[in-house]
């Protein structure tokens, strides 16, 4: 089968968010599938099939080193740059529609960038107190510094937290442990004139690294969420992966009541997997 590895939300190779994609997987079986992204050691790795659903270009399973997904935000960019670089053609001229768990993901694309439309929230709200304080001694810091938190689930189980800026963010030096199940995001504001609007930062205790490079999801929820509440403006930049050593920018704006996630997807590895 071909085999795509995609850096994503970054115009420099290797300082985004890596992923596997293996095409025309409709022949294999759910371990086979589990068992290559264990293999991977990335964060996800997607298998591309046919669609069900008529009005899909594609459809796409999205699996952790451990677990399946039914949405990813950097595995929709990637499979979709993927799908294209292979010789997909849409329906519709600029835009693809991935079918995938959490149901049709339009993606619109334009040269080097692409958006996808973030999808509803399987959980949003405020966050219980228990939960708040598990949170404030995770990240080691004073109750006070946390601004804002809020539930915004949209597949892989987001709760997210507004500190009051990018300096604390990228301060943190979390107890993983402590963390528990809870996958979190923390964001904070640049400086006007800083290099993005928003620094963001995602820890996903368990298997594997403790933190995401770049997160589209992540990213997403928040674009929904802060937009939504009037705590951002309705177009923004977020920076991610910086205390990783990465460079990820994510573009994120609201338009006709529709959250759109943007970024650069590159495939760096073509090639063929034998399983």
């Amino acid at each position: 089968m071909r085999f795509s590895q995609v850096d994503v939300f970054a115009s420099e190779p290797c300082r985004g968010n890596p992923l596997a994609v293996v095409h025309d997987a409709d022949g294999l079986t759910d371990d086979q599938l589990a068992r290559f992204a264990n293999w991977t050691n990335l964060s996800e790795t997607t298998f591309l099939l046919p669609p069900t659903d008529p009005g899909a270009d594609y459809r796409v399973r999205i699996f952790t080193t451990s677990e399946e997904l039914p949405f990813a935000g950097h595995p929709t960019l990637g499979s979709a740059r993927a799908w294209l670089e292979a010789g997909g053609v849409p329906a519709t001229d600029g835009v693809v529609i991935q079918e995938c768990g959490a149901g049709l993901i339009p993606i619109r694309y334009a040269e080097e960038q692409l958006a996808f439309a973030a999808p509803d929230f399987l959980r949003s709200g405020e966050v219980e107190e228990p939960d708040v304080q598990q949170i404030v001694a995770a990240l080691r810091i004073r109750p006070e510094q946390i601004k804002h938190a809020q539930w915004i689930d949209n597949g892989p189980g987001w709760v997210g937290v507004v500190l009051d800026s990018a300096d604390e963010v990228l301060a943190l030096e979390p107890d993983f442990a402590a963390l528990g199940d809870l996958d979190l995001g923390v964001i904070g504001p640049h400086a006007p004139g800083g290099p993005a609007d928003y620094e963001v930062r995602a820890f996903v205790p368990g298997p594997g690294s403790n933190e995401d490079p770049v997160t589209g999801s992540l990213n997403a929820g928040f674009g929904v969420w802060l937009t939504g509440a009037g705590l951002a403006p309705e177009a923004f930049t977020v920076r991610q992966g910086t205390a990783l050593g990465r460079a990820g920018r994510v573009d994120l704006r609201l338009k006709d009541g529709q959250v759109w996630v943007g970024g650069q997807a590159n495939v760096l590895i073509s090639g063929e997997v034998a399983l």
